[in-house]
């Protein structure tokens, strides 16, 4: 399983993923909740991007943005699924040091990229509330795809070193992992060589690109507030608010897990292991299944495309 190098360091050839502590007698009924969830997001991420790819009609800015983060949801669920249902499915708990790092990089950098993309999103929101009369000059068809590959490449690019600087180090001790899939905190909590410089990159990853994303986010929502309030017609106020409220939502499920995984990962203690494990889960899966739910029925286009396919 691993070859020693002395009493207290070895180079792992595997680590040992876990479901949640002390619950196995019931690992096969969270087998069906996670089945569920991965059945429900695939199928409504997929059914938005075939709508979005065959109706002339939702060929604009909102929904490519939104086909974007469809694509970057079902990545992610690509990459979780083999390791958690396998612990619950098949108590499948041994990934080897390649596979694990390989997982890492594909789960960091697509949240890096739907990071990027809810920022695309909040932009376009902006655009069409506070100068609607540029929008598709602004938002032309070139310019969304340009934006795209740089959120494609900027998560590459960040996220790429950690898994080689990772490969370089021996870990101590125990080669369990809290989660059912490979986070970095939990790897670099068992590193015994020097991993000071991975930590603070992981914190810049954290609060400088994630975080200046939020801020980025934040801001624009500021700007679009500003601009509704100062509308005389309280309809047309409305009407804009009710654009900004499936993304809002969706920024609000992504953004909370983020930070509060974030901080109990660095400041956690055994009272909250329990509570990390859970919202591990709900930074990973929640999104892909919420997204498609929100926008479905938030979007009158959209929706009314649903349903006359269901119908069909």
């Amino acid at each position: 399983m691993m070859s020693a190098v002395n009493d207290t360091k070895f180079n792992s050839a595997v680590f040992l993923l876990t479901g949640i502590p002390g619950q196995e007698d019931v690992h096969l009924w969270f087998s069906i909740l996670f089945c569920l969830m991965y059945v429900i997001s695939i199928i409504g991420n997929s059914v938005i991007l075939f709508l979005i790819k065959t109706d002339p009609t939702l060929h604009e800015p909102m929904y490519i943005f939104l086909s974007m983060l469809a694509v970057t949801d079902l990545g992610l669920l690509i990459a979780t699924m083999p390791t958690i249902l396998g612990i619950y499915l098949f108590n499948s708990r041994e990934i080897s040091v390649n596979a694990c790092f390989t997982q890492l990089f594909f789960i960091q950098s697509l949240q890096c990229i739907e990071s990027s993309i809810l920022l695309l999103m909040a932009f376009d929101r902006f655009i069409a509330i506070c100068n609607p009369l540029r929008y598709a000059s602004i938002l032309t068809l070139p310019r969304i795809t340009k934006m795209g590959l740089v959120c494609v490449l900027r998560g590459i690019t960040v996220i790429f070193p950690l898994p080689l600087l990772m490969k370089r180090f021996q870990y101590c001790g125990d080669n369990v992992l809290s989660h059912s899939y490979c986070a970095h905190q939990e790897i670099m909590k068992l590193a015994c060589s020097d991993n000071k410089f991975n930590n603070i990159y992981g914190l810049y990853l954290s609060f400088l690109i994630m975080g200046l994303d939020s801020r980025l986010i934040f801001l624009s929502y500021v700007m679009i507030l500003k601009t509704v309030l100062s509308v005389v017609s309280q309809t047309k106020c409305l009407r804009d608010l009710n654009t900004c409220v499936s993304h809002l939502c969706v920024i609000l499920v992504f953004c909370t897990s983020e930070i509060v995984l974030s901080v109990i990962h660095r400041f956690r203690n055994s009272s909250t292991r329990l509570l990390q494990i859970l919202l591990g889960y709900v930074y990973l899966l929640v999104p892909p299944l919420m997204n498609p739910v929100v926008y479905s029925m938030k979007s009158k286009h959209l929706r009314s495309r649903i349903i006359r396919l269901l119908v069909k």
